[in-house]
């Protein structure tokens, strides 16, 4: 059993305890805030028994096996590190860090202590996401991609009011690429590799940050373009088109909905998945750390790698 303590108490983190509650070999155990009453509140909705709101008492708890990170951005470093020097393997939510040295310095403090770090990439850990990737041989050589992230946040018309949230924040690590972004950018990454270049075309609001974008991926014989926005909501599907066919994706994050049409045909690919969405990575990370699977370990990393990298960019 993994018995893990949560930082943050937004929605995400309402859908980690939800998750881990489908799976046996894993179970919140404690969650950490800085404000009693808030932590309290979400201890009691989960039945969770202990709640912390000094980090440094969280951190000495022997019961506690792994940190699951889910505070603002700009903080993901600071909380990481602390968690992997007292001996935590640590999930910490996207975009797991700001710029490659982060990356770096905590990978390696990681690596040092033969702890385990995550970045919670929900949607490269399911069954759709296997289904997609599988697909692709039913369209020969890709020509063209097109994935997109867009969706209208709840926090814009305050930004509209002059209220910063944090993620309208750039000092906070905020945007449209940081923030969505990383969906459509890690499962391109996921499925074609490392791109040749790329290039980012922000839409930048009054405060200079991002509120959406166009982002292209060139890679050997085709493009991926890959749009994001906070500002708008768009209902239209991703496509990867072939030689032979197009598969259409509802979203990046969830997949729920995979279409393969060829042939002037269509045939259904995704599947309606038994467990909630998070629980897939929950699941994949613990396989990943008992069987000690450095190879599907390292194919993780160093997508989150490559998302550090190419986002620190722009």
């Amino acid at each position: 059993m993994l018995n893990i303590a949560t930082m943050g108490t937004s929605k995400i983190t309402h859908a980690f305890i939800e998750a881990t509650e489908a799976l046996d070999e894993a179970k919140v155990v404690a969650v950490f805030s800085r404000k009693e009453n808030t932590a309290r509140s979400l201890a009691n909705k989960y039945g969770i028994k202990t709640i912390y709101t000094d980090l440094t008492v969280l951190l000495a708890d022997p019961n506690i096996h792994c940190v699951y990170i889910a505070t603002p951005n700009v903080l993901h470093f600071e909380h990481v590190m602390a968690c992997l020097r007292e001996g935590k393997h640590v999930i910490c939510e996207k975009p797991i860090f700001l710029t490659s040295q982060e990356w770096d310095l905590a990978y390696a403090e990681a690596d040092r202590r033969g702890l385990y770090l995550f970045e919670a990439m929900r949607h490269l850990h399911t069954p759709n996401f296997t289904r997609l990737k599988e697909s692709l041989k039913e369209v020969g050589d890709v020509s063209s991609v097109y994935l997109h992230r867009i969706r209208y946040s709840s926090k814009y018309d305050a930004f509209l009011q002059g209220q910063i949230s944090n993620v309208f924040s750039k000092e906070a690590g905020g945007g449209a690429l940081r923030d969505l972004g990383v969906y459509p950018l890690s499962l391109s990454l996921a499925i074609f590799g490392v791109p040749r270049s790329t290039s980012y075309h922000p839409v930048l609001l009054d405060n200079q940050v991002d509120g959406s974008g166009v982002m292209v991926l060139n890679y050997n014989g085709f493009n991926c373009v890959i749009m994001v926005s906070k500002i708008a909501t768009s209902y239209n599907n991703g496509e990867i088109h072939g030689q032979k066919g197009t598969i259409t994706v509802d979203n990046p994050a969830p997949i729920k909905k995979i279409k393969l049409h060829s042939g002037g045909k269509m045939k259904d690919v995704g599947i309606e998945e038994s467990l909630p969405n998070m629980s897939y990575q929950i699941k994949n990370f613990i396989h990943i750390m008992n069987e000690r699977d450095h190879e599907l370990y390292h194919y993780y990393r160093e997508i989150s790698k490559q998302v550090t990298r190419i986002i620190e960019q722009y």
